[in-house]
């Protein structure tokens, strides 16, 4: 687990990886959608590389709890002239998405991962991954996005979702996708209460016996449920939860304030708290 391969990039997960969220939707969670604005996208982008990101994340299709979904048409006009313009940035690119269509044209783009909060359940997600050189982060949610917040019940959450991702993770390799290729994603707030969210946070190192750990927490309603703040006020809360995985053995942080979340962990480091401290 020294390393993640994403297309012609070797990422060292020495260190946990900072994974930038770049909303190209109108009607993301976090308020910082920035659909069509592609030259916004683009500078975004950029500030994010220079405060130290290591992936960029393009989302094309809100997940957030009682959305409904878009188009393939409509998520590729979104997503591939933003991958386009960001591939020559020289930072690895993946893209959000949970349509075998999808992934296929990122990836044609210029994208290096792939990110589906589905799992790869989609017929096709499989083969779209295991036909390329990227790689992928394979999510548990239970439900779907419009629902999944509604009543989410389990007899042991943190066997469930372990199961989920070890089977999923058994299926990768079967189809020959190399293990270095993979992490996987609890899936925190997709399908989950808040006692369920704190449960597997706490367990966070077992998931660390499938592949690399990716954790995205960040502004999330768990983290506006413990402060009480509201989503445009969640930044150093977002900050604190993403060390306090990196101590847990995150390996990669999905984040919407990248600044934050590397002046957090260089502190945590400094401070001989850190791995390699």
């Amino acid at each position: 687990m020294n390393e993640i391969r994403l297309g012609s990039y070797r990422l060292s997960l020495a260190r946990p990886l900072v994974m930038a969220i770049i909303n190209a939707t109108p009607d993301s969670f976090s308020g910082d959608g920035l659909a069509g604005r592609l030259d916004a996208l683009v500078d975004k982008a950029k500030r994010a590389i220079d405060a130290g990101a290591h992936i960029l994340d393009v989302g094309g299709e809100s997940s957030r709890p009682g959305s409904l979904g878009v188009s393939v048409d409509e998520e590729l006009a979104r997503v591939v002239p933003v991958v386009e313009a960001l591939a020559p940035l020289g930072c690895p690119i993946s893209v959000d998405t949970v349509k075998p269509s999808v992934m296929q044209a990122a990836i044609r783009a210029g994208a290096s991962m792939i990110n589906d909060i589905n799992g790869l359940r989609e017929p096709g997600a499989i083969d779209a991954i295991a036909e390329s050189n990227c790689a992928v982060c394979v999510m548990h949610m239970q439900g779907q996005p419009r629902s999944m917040q509604t009543s989410p019940v389990y007899a042991d959450v943190v066997g469930d979702v372990y199961a989920f991702l070890s089977d999923r993770f058994d299926a990768l390799r079967q189809s020959g996708i190399d293990q270095n290729r993979v992490v996987v994603d609890p899936g925190f707030g997709f399908g989950k209460t808040l006692e369920h969210n704190l449960a597997l946070f706490r367990a966070l190192e077992s998931f660390r016996a499938i592949r690399p750990v990716l954790v995205g927490v960040s502004r999330k309603t768990m983290l506006g449920q413990l402060t009480g703040f509201p989503v445009d006020q969640r930044v150093t809360a977002s900050a604190v939860a993403a060390v306090a995985a990196a101590a847990r053995g995150a390996a990669i942080l999905r984040v919407h304030d990248v600044a934050e979340t590397v002046a957090a962990l260089n502190l945590w480091r400094e401070l001989g708290l850190g791995a390699n401290g």
